[in-house]
């Protein structure tokens, strides 16, 4: 058997670190306003409808908002935080991992210790500023997921972090259907505004030298 058959035939090694398994996993990158998120949320689950759908946010305010939000255009939303109890935090696993509800709405504290099965969509809602966080968030997956990562000019380095950690970027899309909307003095789930009309996106900057002739 010659050389280039051995090489061929042989196995290529699967890695399962977490950077690894964010690599496999389907991602994209919408971008859009702080205060146009949860709009843009909405028109995203609409396409995900009876999707098992996990929604990362980095408060326990913002995690009861959107559910009250999804609660009253009659969507099966949860959300499980610090301020529930352990027994809480585990009904909410259970009736998760029985479709009995398909939208939780948790923070990454909470979201390692409720041991979910069969995430088929995640949400970053707010990108975690340090990157292994966010692998981690992917490997809750087990590769049987894709991700969506909605991402505001406030979120601009965090994205960097993880996408310079990753050696990869993720795929940008636009939202069909979905229009901006102007930038408010104030709003409430949106903190604060910066006012960023362009997508932000890590861009890596080149420099280039001449070299001077004599």
């Amino acid at each position: 058997m010659s050389q280039q058959a051995e090489q061929t035939d042989k196995p290529k090694k699967i890695y399962y670190d977490q950077r690894s398994v964010a690599l496999r996993t389907p991602q994209v990158a919408y971008f859009v306003q702080e205060h146009d998120k949860i709009a843009m949320l909405d028109l995203l689950l609409g396409q995900y409808e009876n999707t098992q759908s996990v929604i990362v946010v980095k408060s326990k305010r913002k995690a009861d908002q959107l559910s009250e939000f999804f609660n009253s255009k009659n969507l099966k939303a949860l959300a499980v935080h610090g301020n529930h109890r352990a027994e809480q935090q585990l009904e909410a696993a259970t009736r998760f991992n029985l479709c009995a509800i398909n939208i939780l709405i948790t923070t990454d504290t909470i979201l390692e210790t409720l041991e979910l099965k069969d995430i088929k969509l995640l949400i970053s809602y707010d990108l975690p500023l340090i990157p292994q966080v966010y692998y981690n968030r992917l490997a809750y997956m087990n590769e049987l997921g894709s991700a969506i990562a909605l991402v505001s000019p406030e979120d601009d380095k965090a994205l960097s972090a993880i996408e310079f950690n990753m050696k990869a970027e993720i795929q940008a899309k636009e939202l069909e259907g979905f229009t901006p909307t102007p930038i408010p003095q104030g709003n409430r789930l949106g903190g604060k505004v910066k006012d960023k009309k362009k997508k932000p996106r890590h861009k890596k900057v080149k420099a280039k030298t001449k070299k001077q002739e004599d």
